[in-house]
């Protein structure tokens, strides 16, 4: 019998982790702007603890691409481009698709109705504002989040919502002065929302890619000029 003991995290590891957590959602969120100085100094200071979990909260954020380590500089706020966003978006339409589809099979009624809440809240905030730059609302992503929980499968809500998502909310929080799709937007969430309802696996997977095409599509035209 195997009785080798199982590692456990120090003091440290764990404040780097809260620490690493902290500064992410800052820079989500947009509290810690593109290209700011994250001075190991200040922030220890600011947390009141040494520089060594400060240090190793700045790496694991570097290993995610929040942060930046540039020679003789530092460590600063990665900026993410409009490019940077299109590969995400990329990369998130066969990963959605898949999504859509494993939860057209296996969300429950309780989750489908979630779901249906989300979407009327989105459509309930669009109603009123009328001004959707581009990935604005919360519940934009709450419905995609919701739909990737709803699927079941662990390891695609770990990418989607762990890796991905995140970045897409930086990126979101650097560049919102994106004009949206607005009403067609609500509109392909409602298509998704019924297929995935009715239980048809196909056409929820084909929605989402429709939708998620068309997203990109919209970032593409935005880019092209500038290319």
């Amino acid at each position: 019998m195997d009785t080798t003991p199982v590692p456990t995290q120090t003091e440290s590891q764990e404040r780097s982790e809260v620490l690493a957590n902290i500064l992410c959602e800052e820079i989500i969120r947009g509290q810690l702007k593109p290209g700011e100085k994250l001075s190991e100094t200040a922030i220890a200071s600011r947390f009141q603890v040494s520089r060594g979990p400060v240090r190793e909260a700045l790496r694991r954020l570097s290993e995610r691409n929040f942060v930046d380590f540039i020679p003789n500089v530092g460590a600063r706020v990665a900026s993410t481009s409009l490019t940077d966003m299109l590969h995400l978006m990329e990369v998130r339409e066969s990963l959605e698709a898949l999504a859509a589809k494993l939860a057209a099979e296996k969300m429950t009624a309780a989750e489908k109705s979630r779901l249906e809440k989300l979407y009327a809240n989105h459509l309930s905030m669009f109603s009123r504002e009328r001004i959707n730059p581009y990935f604005q609302s919360p519940e934009d992503l709450d419905f995609h989040y919701t739909i990737a929980k709803g699927s079941g499968n662990p390891v695609l809500f770990k990418i989607l919502c762990e890796d991905l998502y995140p970045k897409l909310l930086v990126c979101r929080s650097q560049h919102q002065y994106i004009k949206g799709r607005g009403a067609k937007a609500l509109e392909e969430h409602k298509s998704i929302l019924a297929a995935i309802n009715e239980g048809d696996s196909e056409l929820a997977s084909i929605y989402m890619i429709r939708h998620l095409q068309s997203a990109r599509a919209s970032l593409e035209n935005l880019i092209e000029p500038f290319i």
